[in-house]
């Protein structure tokens, strides 16, 4: 009897785990809807600098191209200014807000000197980030993958970018800035 009764259990077990399952992907998708984007440009300033941070669109299905591009733009007197730097000035983490998925954005940090003309933003675009350890569940360490091969999944997203920087100064001091904007954007399911 006992023999009899374990084996309609595991397959139900199993048909239940596989509902829900597939409901918990459905619970993300059907979550996107209480989200709303609010700005897909955002800028931000201080002293002579103007930092922006955009996308092309509000909304992207599964498997589109998406492209979020950074800004630093100089408006001081001085013709040129220089900038010391990690890698690059511009920081893109992001969050899943649907998962509850932080995304960091590690960066080698080297000091790089740049050059910035007054009136020409520099310019940069993603190119996907992440990063994950082995005691992260797997849903998460998929879900970073993704990122990191921008292919984002369906959700609705949040990035506070930033430039992190210093301005040297014409006496060789430097001044530092970390400027933020926050941009967000929807990605649906495809149909």
């Amino acid at each position: 009897m006992k023999m009899a009764l374990s084996v309609w259990i595991a397959p139900l077990i199993l048909l239940q785990a596989a509902c829900g399952a597939e409901n918990a992907g459905n619970e993300n998708v059907n979550r996107i809807t209480d989200f709303q984007v609010i700005s897909s440009h955002s800028e931000s300033s201080e002293a002579d600098f103007i930092y922006r941070l955009s996308t092309d669109r509000d909304q992207y299905t599964e498997g589109e191209e998406i492209i979020i591009q950074a800004e630093l733009e100089y408006t001081g007197e001085a013709e040129t200014i220089e900038i010391s730097h990690a890698a690059s000035p511009f920081y893109f983490p992001l969050r899943e807000e649907t998962r509850a998925y932080a995304v960091e954005y590690p960066m080698n940090e080297p000091l790089l000197i740049t050059k910035l003309t007054r009136g020409e933003p520099l310019q940069e675009r993603y190119a996907g980030s992440g990063g994950y350890s082995a005691e992260d569940d797997d849903a998460y360490i998929e879900f970073v993958q993704n990122i990191m091969k921008k292919q984002f999944p369906s959700g609705y997203y949040k990035m506070e970018g930033y430039a992190d920087f210093s301005a040297i100064n014409a006496d060789g001091s430097s001044t530092p800035y970390k400027i933020s904007a926050t941009i967000d954007f929807m990605v649906a399911p495809k149909n």
